[in-house]
């Protein structure tokens, strides 16, 4: 995937830069991004695909005799992206992995990845949970420092390798938060993804709505708890 770690920048600005306005992106939109990013949907697709939404919004507002609903969300460009992603895809290329040193070269060096992995176990062993969640954060942190551990030894030859462990150790502890959270907070968060997503549930197909859903209720869960995001996308570049 091209630019892989600026993947959620480069969407944020450019949906903000065809909106005309920096419209904070929403937990839904944030969701939406990481579905497209797991989903294996490259950049050039959903930056394509929100150029050309806008392209036909832009083209009916010159038509229009009155005024026409500004676009609002990230989640009206979802059927545009899907659109792009058939016409992309057959002319992508499989990214090649990482290196040592274009990690280097992007700000992603072992030592700062490593401060970011202890970081991240810091973060989670001050967190109050409940069990069973406690155990699993409690493991994950672990594996967190031994990960860092590791790039002290011998730098990661694959970012993108190191990435989808981390996202493995973030879906674990997400379902030990879904198992230890109240009824009542669930049903709720599901109420509101389902309120947020109204507008734009016919310019999207159901396995993505589905999967939205679910990102937006683990982002929700991470939120409350204080609990970080582990993907080096969420690494400060600073």
């Amino acid at each position: 995937m091209q630019n892989y770690f600026n993947y959620f920048t480069e969407i944020e600005e450019r949906f903000q830069q065809r909106r005309g306005s920096l419209l904070m992106l929403s937990t839904l939109d944030w969701a939406l991004i990481e579905t497209w990013r797991e989903a294996g949907v490259p950049l050039d697709a959903v930056l394509r695909g929100i150029d050309n939404a806008f392209d036909r919004h832009d083209a009916k507002a010159l038509r229009a005799s009155g005024r026409i609903r500004r676009v609002n969300g990230l989640a009206w460009c979802a059927q545009s992206v899907l659109e792009a992603v058939e016409q992309v895809m057959e002319a992508s290329i499989g990214a090649a992995p990482t290196t040592a040193a274009q990690a280097a070269d992007t700000g992603f060096e072992a030592a700062r990845v490593g401060r970011y992995l202890e970081d991240n176990a810091v973060s989670i062993e001050s967190a109050k949970l409940s069990p069973p969640a406690d155990s699993t954060a409690a493991e994950v942190a672990g594996r967190l420092r031994a990960l860092a551990a590791g790039l002290r030894v011998e730098p990661a030859h694959s970012l993108e390798e190191l990435d989808r462990t981390l996202s493995v150790l973030e879906e674990k502890m997400f379902a030990a938060l879904l198992t230890a959270a109240p009824e009542d907070e669930l049903v709720s968060l599901r109420e509101q993804a389902t309120r947020e997503l109204a507008p734009y549930r016919s310019k999207m197909k159901a396995v993505q709505i589905k999967q939205v859903q679910q990102q937006f209720l683990q982002k929700r869960l991470l939120e409350a708890r204080k609990l970080p995001r582990l993907s080096l996308f969420y690494m400060s570049h600073g």
